[in-house]
This record gives structure tokens, C-alpha cells and sequence, in this order.
């Protein structure tokens, strides 16, 4: 079953753009999560595919309105809640 991730093949979404001297995060609470991911893979809470199919599984209207780091931390809460509660 494809995922609204999944657009490999698909049209309609535009040229990819490519972004000279864009920097790693564009405010603190990215690099944050960013870093809490981490954190969270070397400590074993979860490891990276369960990480990616977390973000695989947002429904597709979140999925698409969330940016990069959004998509991040979803995925950091989903897994750390399941962690918790599991």
C-alpha cells in the first residue's frame, strides 16, 4: 500500500528546489529536535526504521502540512509515547 510519502513516479508537485547556503536549521527548536532524536537512537528508545516509519505513518493531510522538522518530532513523540506506554 503506498503512503502519501511515497510519490516516486508521481507529477504534480513541482521542480525540486535546490537551496545554495541554506543553513542546517532555520530556528532553535529544529535543532533541538534534531538533537533529541539522536539522543534517542544511541540510547535505543527506538531505532532509525522505526523513526522513519513513524513519519511513514502520519495521516496524509498532517503528513503534507508539517514541514521537515515538524515531521521530526511527530515522529520523536509518537515513538517515545509508545516507549512509555509499551
Amino acid at each position: 500500500m503506498s503512503r502519501v510519502n511515497d510519490v516516486g513516479g508521481q507529477s504534480g508537485f513541482g521542480p525540486v528546489a535546490v537551496e545554495g547556503d541554506e543553513p542546517p536549521f532555520h530556528a532553535d527548536w529544529e535543532a533541538r529536535v534534531y538533537a533529541l532524536n539522536v539522543a534517542m537512537l544511541r540510547k535505543g528508545v527506538y531505532n532509525l526504521d522505526q523513526f522513519r516509519d513513524a513519519i511513514e505513518r502520519m495521516p496524509p493531510a498532517e503528513y503534507l502540512a508539517a514541514s521537515y522538522y515538524e515531521r521530526w518530532l511527530h515522529a520523536v513523540e509518537t515513538l517515545t509515547a509508545s516507549a512509555r506506554h509499551g
